[in-house]
């Protein structure tokens, strides 16, 4: 019986605080450095945010270790709320790539909403590497086996699993030069230290458009609205390969459902505003919404294809 009482209590005071959500500000951490991918379009989200919402919703950068310091602390926050993460391919990644991990990169967040998506681009610096198309790569590497150099972020990055599942479809062998984060690597890229990456859009575009380096293609299923000369990966010569960079939020399990279900709402009739949409593609990234249960089950398959491309590759973050 005071077992009973007690569930009866606890689910009451859950609905009230649902029901007066949010009383204070919320705090959005953003597992990775400032000014990238997943920082950019979250801080153009989250004014929009904070007036539906009617209190600040701000973020707070806590890179490191793949995202995973980020992650650990919003896993171990009160599921009331107030600590969200802004959750990305990095997340999947890291789960295969960290041992023992201090939470479940599945079970211990509940999904909120994904909100934006976008492709990486193969680029080469033509002064290094005069190539123009996915097929002239793949025959210079045929031929140079292990001595033609890509730049990626750092060992187990986003980047890096990117590239290594093209060498591996693409059937071929490209040294790996791991860098500290994508500022480091672009820069090199840039002068010729390096002549081949995969590259966030926005870190690129002005450089491609400037004819300082040239793409290739680009890793999503489709070509990009910004950039449509450039073919997919997949239409270059590499059949079947696709990658996604994604970005959505999650709660920390246990977080009321009516929460949740708030958290999405608002943040899909945001997505629906032109000039947001707008802000989003010059920074590299579509604006595109699922739900909770939708999210859910594109995070599960992403789990498992970033899983089978680390088992494949060998990919470690040593």
């Amino acid at each position: 019986m005071r077992s009973l009482v007690l569930i009866l209590v606890l689910s009451i005071a859950g609905t009230t605080q649902a029901q007066n959500y949010p009383s204070r500000p919320i705090r959005m951490v953003v597992p990775l450095s400032p000014g990238g991918f997943a920082d950019v379009p979250t801080r153009m989200l989250l004014p929009r945010l904070s007036v539906a919402l009617g209190k600040q919703v701000f973020v707070e950068n806590k890179p490191g270790a793949g995202g995973t310091i980020g992650a650990d602390s919003v896993a171990k926050s009160a599921p009331d709320g107030y600590t969200l993460l802004v959750t990305a391919t990095p997340h999947v990644i890291s789960a295969h790539l960290y041992r023992a991990l201090p939470y479940d990169s599945l079970k211990d967040f509940v999904p909120v909403a994904l909100f934006g998506s976008g492709p990486y681009a193969l680029v080469v610096n033509p002064q290094q590497l005069p190539l123009t198309s996915v097929r002239e790569l793949i025959a210079a590497a045929k031929a140079r086996p292990g001595r033609i150099d890509y730049a990626s972020s750092g060992n187990g990055s986003a980047q890096h699993l990117v590239s290594a599942l093209f060498s591996t479809l693409a059937g071929i062998e490209l040294n790996h030069v791991p860098y500290k984060g994508s500022g480091p690597a672009m820069q090199d890229l840039l002068g010729g230290q390096v002549p081949v990456s995969f590259a966030g859009i926005p870190n690129v575009i002005s450089s491609v458009k400037a004819g300082k380096l040239r793409a290739l293609a680009v890793t999503t299923a489709n070509r990009w609205r910004e950039l449509p000369e450039v073919p997919t990966v997949a239409e270059a010569g590499v059949p079947g390969y696709e990658a996604t960079l994604w970005l959505g939020l999650a709660a920390p399990a246990a977080t009321p459902a009516e929460i949740v279900n708030r958290l999405y709402a608002e943040t899909a009739k945001a997505l629906q505003d032109p000039e947001l949409q707008q802000s989003f593609r010059g920074a590299g990234v579509h604006a595109t919404v699922m739900n909770p249960q939708e999210f859910g089950r594109f995070i599960r398959a992403e789990y498992e294809k970033w899983g089978k491309v680390v088992r494949e590759t060998g990919a470690t973050v040593n």
